[in-house]
């Protein structure tokens, strides 16, 4: 079987989400690893990160030399060969707070089935892969709470109880994913949702340069309004653990930040500042600033 890309989960409020919260709603802890994924192809255990197929001379942070050696694991396909799990490697990006004993594991977020031709798959209910992974002892993680038609409230009160696998007294994780398995967008997809804990506080938080009238282009308004240090630290954090840092990986790192600022924060930007005209190339100058601003030590 091919590589199958997991699903880009999107910010609750965007078109993509819109409307997932009418229903009965899962509330999973959001983690901070490396998203990877286990299936098997003719009898061989195969693995992937979030781009690409992995192999032993290039396998995200150790995770398919790991993998190879989970006899538990590979238990667990020889029975269920159209699964496919979906996980989190943990392994240190922008969050160091979890327990001693968390890292270099692999918790399991999703279980799909994927049949030969389908290039997305079933998911399969929390309640229905739970005993099968506590049968083959697979970490994964559980949902914080389930709540039909959640409020926005409702979800951002969940933030806070997000303490899947962080040490005693380091307060919560990165934030929250939300679930509808019944639910597909007006695309016609089925996505998950999240609240990211710093890009919350940040969206509520007024921002100095968005009050500064006329002095400032609408593009460095965007930047320093709707990027976050987050996103631009996680990126940084992704090329590291894949193919470790040097000064030649920074253009990598502009191209990554840019491309998910515009992907991501679109529909947020033309919301926020009223279908304004922007000119991208002016969009990525600011980008490449507030990166620097954002990192200095890199520069």
């Amino acid at each position: 079987m091919d590589f199958v890309k997991y699903q880009h989960i999107e910010r609750f409020g965007a078109v993509e989400t819109d409307g997932i919260e009418n229903g009965t709603c899962y509330i999973f802890p959001k983690i901070d690893g490396t998203n990877s994924s286990l299936w098997m192809d003719n009898g061989k255990l195969c693995a992937g990160s979030r781009n690409r197929i992995l192999s032993l001379e290039s396998d995200n942070a150790g995770f398919y030399a790991w993998a190879l050696e989970q006899e538990k694991i590979k238990d667990f396909f020889r029975l269920h060969r159209e699964c496919r799990l979906y996980g989190e490697w943990l392994v240190p990006h922008t969050l160091k707070t979890y327990s001693a004993e968390a890292w270099r594991r692999f918790y399991v977020f999703d279980v799909v089935v994927i049949k030969e031709g389908d290039d997305s798959g079933t998911h399969i209910v929390y309640e229905s892969y739970r005993p099968v992974l506590d049968r083959y002892g697979l970490d994964y993680i559980p949902p914080i709470c389930k709540i039909n038609h959640p409020t926005y409230e409702q979800l951002v009160g969940q933030l806070e109880k997000n303490v899947f696998l962080i040490g005693d007294g380091e307060g919560s994780g990165v934030g929250i994913v939300v679930k509808n398995y019944n639910y597909k967008n007006r695309f016609g997809k089925t996505i998950w949702a999240k609240i990211v804990k710093n890009e919350f506080k940040a969206n509520h938080q007024k921002c100095e340069v968005s009050e500064i009238q006329g002095e400032k282009t609408v593009e460095e308004k965007i930047v320093y309004a709707i990027l976050t240090n987050s996103l631009i630290e996680k990126e940084y954090a992704k090329i590291q653990n894949e193919v470790g840092w040097s000064s030649r990986h920074i253009p990598m790192l502009f191209e990554k930040v840019f491309y998910n600022l515009v992907k991501e924060e679109i529909w947020e930007i033309l919301k926020k500042f009223k279908n304004p005209k922007i000119d991208f190339g002016t969009l990525k100058y600011w980008t490449q600033i507030k990166i620097k601003d954002t990192l200095p030590q890199l520069f």
